[in-house]
């Protein structure tokens, strides 16, 4: 297997979430609207990041959930990985909410249709915006992140690797050739 190619490294995240949550300040006028949720694993970990950040900006009470859409894909078969579920727990009425929507990579969109349904499941929010650490391209469904951390020309059989002190001994973006994982 080749080496990783590091994209980020751990002062390139840090400046990559500062960076989303003044452009997600910017256009949200109405904090009082404004709620985030993490996509599980690691998007809760950016989440809960972009969700310190703003509420420690704006002075404001900011609700913070959690998403698990495993039940929600539609390429269980394709992955022939037995799917581990964890708890959705959004502890707050969406109806006429401004939902920030945190992942770690955008590939596909698949995890973000998944989403997507699973949200609009809880409520009617007024917007869901998608907030993504890595955009990696190859999409199969007509989706783009309205804040992005990174873009990066990735092949399709490439892997893109978040580590997150939280969750991993480093923290930082890497890049794998050649072995493909969603």
């Amino acid at each position: 297997m080749p080496d990783p190619k590091r994209l980020m490294d751990q002062a390139a995240v840090e400046a990559a979430l500062e960076r989303i949550t003044n452009e997600i300040l910017a256009r949200n006028a109405t904090r009082s609207r404004l709620a985030v949720i993490g996509i599980h694993t690691r998007g809760v970990v950016l989440a809960k990041r972009v969700h310190e950040a703003l509420q420690s900006r704006t002075g404001a009470e900011i609700p913070f959930g959690t998403l698990d859409i495993t039940l929600y894909r539609d390429d269980h078969d394709v992955h022939g990985v037995k799917a581990v579920v964890r708890a959705t727990d959004i502890p707050f009425h969406l109806d006429g909410k401004d939902v920030i929507l945190v992942d770690d990579v955008l590939f596909t969109g698949r995890t973000t249709r998944a989403a997507l349904t699973e949200l609009v499941d809880f409520g009617r929010p007024s917007t869901i915006q998608l907030a993504v650490l890595v955009d990696r391209g190859h999409r199969e469904l007509p989706i783009q992140p309205d804040y992005v951390g990174g873009r990066f020309d990735t092949h399709r059989q490439d892997s893109v690797h978040v580590r997150l002190a939280e969750t991993d001994p480093s923290e930082e973006v890497v890049l794998v050739q050649g072995k493909a994982s969603a």
